[in-house]
């Protein structure tokens, strides 16, 4: 007969395994190519020492003459505090009762709420890698009704529980509403609940994942954002901290282009360049081009079951969630996960991970992972920016 404690020992012993690998490696191909470490974290912080530049102990000089002065390694503190990074799975009395005496039928319930749960976890962490921690998902461009129109449907998806904040994060009034249709035609969105009244939500205003504001991983819209400060550190003072950012001439991108980025990271930076990310469209118009001058796409194989194609034998990769236009020249050996632990079930005082919602007749589990997302040389990586898309 099925019970909670064997739902408990399932979830315990047979999931997590599967479900830490899935978003660990199969949840976005830039998150399989990035170290996971549980180095450098202190109590809720990340506290990491990056260093930067040269030892400038280095002189030629005379047979008699002084030897040269020693100027240590610079070396600067990322600061960065754990963001709390949560998926709930939920399920109701009655149907636990009504597979109580049919094992197969639990564990079909079990695996929809898991698939489900993966599927959304996928999702919300690849796009995170991209964003510069803030959650903001779109921008409002105008509201009718329960129908807002948005600047860009990319990082939307119906289901989402979201709320509706100003620019900076004040409330609107409009919370936990759930998607309910998305037209990716008219970039319009249609949410639960009554309908917004007239004036609480304005052009500007941004949508976020319900409960999120500030609290996502600090992506690569943080790394690659022009100004404010990165890891606790102001970029206008620290100018390394700062990507190369270049424009594509024409709005084409071919390998000319990409060379010169790759030998400027090299030059200027001595980072070796491994990672190339971009939207579909980017990859398309590459594609066109390769085809156009008659050169042969190779394609590569990438950890966590992804392909790719190649540029002299480094990834080309296409990711949903890349901002449009734009290339990413990334040197992945940079970049590392640092982790308090790897995902795991909450558990409760008494070492439950399921518990029942309270006063409701449905009973949750949660799993939870403490981390963020540091790159050790910002400087060294970089941007290709208006590429025309195909």
């Amino acid at each position: 007969m099925v019970t909670l404690n064997s739902a408990e020992k399932a979830l315990k012993t047979l999931y997590l395994g599967v479900v830490s690998d899935q978003l660990n490696t199969k949840a976005n191909p830039l998150l399989s190519a990035i170290e996971r470490t549980s180095s450098d974290v202190w109590g809720k912080e990340i506290r990491k020492l990056a260093p930067y530049g040269i030892n400038g102990g280095i002189g030629a000089g005379t047979e008699t003459g002084d030897l040269p002065t020693a100027a240590e390694n610079n070396y600067a503190q990322f600061v960065l505090t754990l963001k709390n990074l949560y998926g709930t799975i939920e399920i109701s009395d009655k149907a636990i009762r009504a597979s109580q005496n049919n094992s197969g039928a639990f564990v079909n319930l079990l695996n929809a709420e898991m698939e489900g749960l993966l599927k959304a976890s996928k999702f919300n962490f690849g796009r995170m890698l991209y964003g510069d921690g803030s959650g903001k998902l779109a921008t409002v461009s105008s509201v009718s009704g329960n129908n807002i129109v948005v600047n860009s449907t990319k990082n939307l998806m119906e289901g989402m529980v979201i709320d509706v904040l100003t620019a900076t994060g004040g409330t609107t009034g409009v919370n936990a509403r759930r998607i309910v249709s998305i037209d990716r035609d008219t970039k319009t969105v249609t949410i639960s609940g009554n309908a917004i009244a007239s004036g609480t939500v304005t052009a500007g205003n941004i949508l976020v994942v319900q409960g999120s504001f500030n609290n996502e991983l600090t992506g690569l819209g943080a790394i690659f954002g022009d100004s404010g400060t990165l890891y606790g550190l102001d970029k206008n003072t620290n100018k390394w901290l700062k990507p190369k950012s270049y424009v594509a001439e024409g709005g084409k991108i071919d390998d000319v282009t990409i060379q010169k980025v790759i030998d400027n990271l090299e030059e200027v930076s001595g980072s070796s360049a491994n990672f190339i990310l971009c939207p579909f469209g980017v990859k398309r118009a590459y594609q066109e081009y390769l085809t156009a001058n008659r050169t042969n796409v190779d394609v590569m194989n990438l950890a966590g079951g992804y392909k790719a194609i190649s540029y002299n034998g480094i990834p080309v990769v296409s990711d949903r969630f890349a901002p449009d236009g734009t290339m990413y020249v990334l040197n992945t050996d940079e970049f590392a996960l640092h982790q308090l632990c790897d995902w795991r079930w909450l558990e409760g005082d008494d070492g439950k991970i399921i518990r029942q919602v309270a006063n409701k007749p449905v009973y949750t589990a949660t799993l939870v992972k403490y981390a963020d997302l540091i790159c050790n040389k910002p400087g060294g990586q970089a941007q290709i920016t208006g590429i025309t898309e195909k």
